[in-house]
């Protein structure tokens, strides 16, 4: 027999609630232990995961910690390497630097030796010029000294046989008529009166052609005075008449030479050299001028300094040949014609003087070139 069979109607409804209660309450129960087993279980498998996963990350970092050991090891090698590169480069840069350094002095060195061996050879070339012309003058001399001696004595044994003639003359009326006849016809056949004259015309120029060989000789050997090294004090009219008086034949084809002379002190110099300045500004002046022109020559100064042009009216320099016209062996003349030596010399002289060069050209109307040097020059070292 059931509960049901014991149970009033109205109690069974009640107890049925009750178990229907219970029911839920005992149900409610198990699905909570249900959820709290199964939470644990997930809480384990969490944990367990969490283990897991800590693991990895442990060995993850170990090996990311590795990582940047040898990468921060490979960044130093690769910085001390870069370094070490840099350093090398910087000291390569240096050395290349060096090199063109020596590699410019021994240019300079070099230049500087070619110039000196050309300037002992245009030296060496003077100095035989000097010789052979001291040489010369010295034979033209001797001559010179008797000829003008015995032409000055033939000139006053001429003057006394013609005044002897015109003695003769004189007491002509004296003679018979046929003397004085033939006489006539002799004096009328050798035309006494013309010869009379004539023979003295002669024996002046003679004698002054002969003056003027003397000055020309003379001027060569101050010219190129051989063994003159020292510091003389010198005009340099002087020194330009001179250098004119060598070269006049080589002008005169080509330039009406203009003396335009100042006022200017003597000074101290080494004139066997300016004279070589003063010759091959003369001769490029001249060689500038295509057919006739006018070469003139300049001077002017003060108590501290004179100055020396040469003015052409020839072609003229153009701006980009102007810079470079003192440069050893630089020359606009053709191929085997100049050695373009002698403004580099003339710069070299007139430096060693103390002195400077200035140098104004328009190309179609002439160049002027100034040499300005001191009046009481410091001499250079050897």
């Amino acid at each position: 027999m059931s509960i049901a069979d014991t149970t009033p109607p109205g109690d069974e409804q009640a107890l049925r609630a009750e178990i229907a209660r219970l029911n839920k309450i005992n149900l409610a129960l198990m699905n909570r232990a249900e959820r709290s087993t199964s939470a644990q279980n997930s809480q384990f498998g969490m944990f367990q995961t969490a283990l897991v996963l800590e693991k990895q990350v442990q060995e993850r970092t170990v090996q990311l910690d590795s990582a940047l050991r040898d990468n921060e090891k490979i960044n130093r090698d690769l910085q001390i390497a870069t370094e070490q590169m840099e350093a090398e480069i910087v000291e390569r840069k240096r050395a290349l630097v060096a090199l063109e350094h020596e590699k410019e002095e021994q240019r300079i060195l070099i230049r500087k030796l070619e110039d000196a061996q050309n300037r002992l050879i245009q030296a060496e070339k003077m100095s035989a010029v000097g010789q052979l012309a001291a040489g010369i003058a010295h034979e033209i001399n001797n001559p010179i000294g008797f000829i003008t001696s015995n032409l000055g004595t033939l000139k006053r044994y001429t003057e006394d046989f013609l005044a002897l003639i015109e003695a003769y003359h004189a007491t002509q009326p004296a003679l018979p008529a046929a003397q004085r006849s033939a006489l006539d016809a002799l004096r009328t056949r050798i035309d006494i009166d013309f010869l009379g004259e004539d023979v003295a015309i002669l024996l002046d120029q003679s004698l002054d052609g002969l003056e003027r060989v003397r000055r020309i000789v003379a001027d060569l050997q101050d010219f190129s005075r051989v063994g003159e090294s020292e510091w003389q004090s010198v005009d340099l009219h002087r020194c330009l008449d001179s250098t004119l008086n060598v070269v006049t034949n080589e002008l005169r084809p080509k330039a009406d030479i203009v003396r335009a002379y100042g006022r200017i002190p003597v000074i101290t110099c080494m004139p066997f050299q300016l004279n070589q300045v003063f010759m091959s500004l003369i001769r490029n002046a001249a060689q500038a001028i295509d057919g006739h022109g006018t070469i003139t020559l300049r001077t002017g100064g003060d108590e501290d300094s004179v100055w020396v042009e040469v003015e052409d009216d020839g072609a003229g320099i153009a701006k980009e040949t102007l810079p470079r016209i003192f440069d050893p062996f630089f020359t606009t003349k053709p191929v085997g014609t100049a050695m373009g030596l002698g403004l580099s010399v003339s710069y070299g002289i007139v430096e060693r003087h103390g002195g400077r060069f200035d140098v104004r050209s328009t190309v179609g109307k002439g160049s002027t070139f100034r040499i300005t040097l001191p009046v009481r020059p410091k001499p250079p070292q050897a």
